[in-house]
């Protein structure tokens, strides 16, 4: 098998804290066998090639630390689990009140790895810190491939620089030893890959049992599909028939759901974000996606934050799944996410988990975490999602009038209604 010869810079700062607002159990995790979730990345690429690390290098502020409860829970104490895990450790003391020189260091550090042997095919950066974009930027003059890995919700100008981004809830699921859905992101077209041979994602090594069921329930909906398909059902159909562990990681070795479909050839296949047809016999939806009529404000914090681009009477439903969720459930957040999808499913209501994700990590800087206990109602979610995108807006240099506030608030903040918080139930 190929290896790629891969370097990893670790701002264990920015990463452990942005996993302790998502899951603090499962940050301690990331932080305490930091040696578990770097074998199971070595074996995750979208190239099918693993990993072997010529650099691991953790970025660290050994006085830094995070609040939980009445406890701090230093840095320094997770110090030695990393070097067991054969990271090199370097140290980062503050500068000054906000910045600790870790973001400069790894620039600096990535950019001397462009000019040593032997050379490094793939950097990754695990930070969500969008001072990192004129690095991706100059990786990507030097043809490396780049991974973003970063828990909370990275700046669009930084993460579509990258080749693979790996989110909060992947990141999480990374360290909870769970599959991880590559595909899971619903921004951009969904494009085929050749593999060399002229046929876009076809692996000819998988032509397993389990690869030809996968073939067959896949055949079957599409051609007798009267119009386009929604890919997030069908992913779980398949799921639900297969079972995850027949399926494997990264969908039979291919990297995702949407490379496993394109390796099946089949007639007129035509994906877009959301939805696959066939063209040959479907009329495409206007624009080849479902495009979601929003206020221009809202427009607008798509393209500053990536916010959701979802009808208003939808949120309160994805709030109101969430809750549920909390109320139902020991958190985990990579469940919480599948199990809400599943949940706004019932209802008619298709939101990826990257969406799902995005108003749990709001929620969670906002001040109403779904781990709290007692967990956050349904209203207590909006409120704090709300109160996290209009804290964003504030600290950004876009120029939002009063009007436009209010139009924010009134399509976000939209009145929780029990019914339709619990899609499926009369």
């Amino acid at each position: 098998m190929h290896h790629m010869r891969t370097a990893l810079y670790l701002d264990f700062d920015n990463v452990f804290s942005g996993l302790c607002e998502l899951d603090p159990l499962a940050a301690e995790r990331f932080a305490t066998d930091p040696g578990a979730w770097l074998r199971r990345l070595s074996e995750i690429s979208e190239t099918g090639a693993r990993r072997r690390w010529l650099v691991l290098r953790c970025y660290l502020n050994p006085s830094g630390y995070v609040p939980m409860g009445t406890e701090r829970k230093y840095f320094s104490r997770y110090r030695g689990a990393f070097v067991r895990a054969g990271f090199e450790i370097v140290d980062c003391p503050r500068y000054n009140a906000t910045k600790n020189g870790a973001d400069i260091r790894v620039v600096v550090d990535a950019i001397d790895a462009l000019s040593t042997e032997p050379v490094c095919e793939e950097f990754i950066i695990a930070s969500g810190d969008s001072d990192m974009t004129p690095l991706l930027q100059r990786l990507r003059r030097a043809d490396r491939r780049t991974l973003i890995m970063s828990p909370l919700d990275a700046a669009e100008a930084y993460t579509s620089i990258a080749d693979q981004v790996l989110n909060g809830h992947q990141m999480l699921a990374l360290v909870q030893g769970e599959s991880i859905d590559l595909d899971d992101d619903p921004s951009g077209e969904i494009t085929p890959e050749s593999d060399g041979t002229g046929h876009p994602g076809t692996v000819a090594a998988h032509r397993s049992g389990a690869y030809e069921a996968f073939r067959s329930i896949v055949s079957r909906e599409y051609n007798g599909a009267a119009e386009p398909l929604n890919l997030a059902a069908l992913a779980q159909q398949v799921r639900d028939e297969l079972g995850a562990a027949t399926i494997g990681p990264n969908w039979f070795g291919l990297g995702g759901f949407s490379r496993a479909l394109w390796s099946l050839n089949l007639p007129g296949l035509t994906m877009s974000q959301h939805l696959l047809w066939d063209g040959n016999r479907h009329q495409p939806p206007e624009g080849g996606t479902q495009k979601v009529p929003v206020p221009e404000p809202i427009e607008r914090l798509g393209d500053l934050m990536n916010l959701p681009q979802l009808p208003q009477d939808w949120w309160p439903a994805v709030y109101g799944a969430l809750s549920d969720y909390a109320s139902e459930h020991t958190f985990n957040m990579t469940k919480c996410t599948a199990w809400s999808r599943d949940r706004l499913a019932d209802g008619g209501l298709r939101v990826s988990r990257q969406h799902i994700g995005f108003v749990m990590n709001g929620a969670s800087r906002g001040g109403s975490p779904l781990y709290r206990d007692p967990p956050p109602t349904a209203e207590e979610i909006g409120e704090a999602f709300v109160r996290s995108v209009l804290k964003r807006i504030d600290s950004s240099e876009t120029v939002f009038s009063e009007e436009d506030l209010a139009v924010v608030r009134g399509w976000l903040d939209a009145p929780v209604d029990h019914a339709a918080s619990s899609p499926g139930q009369e």
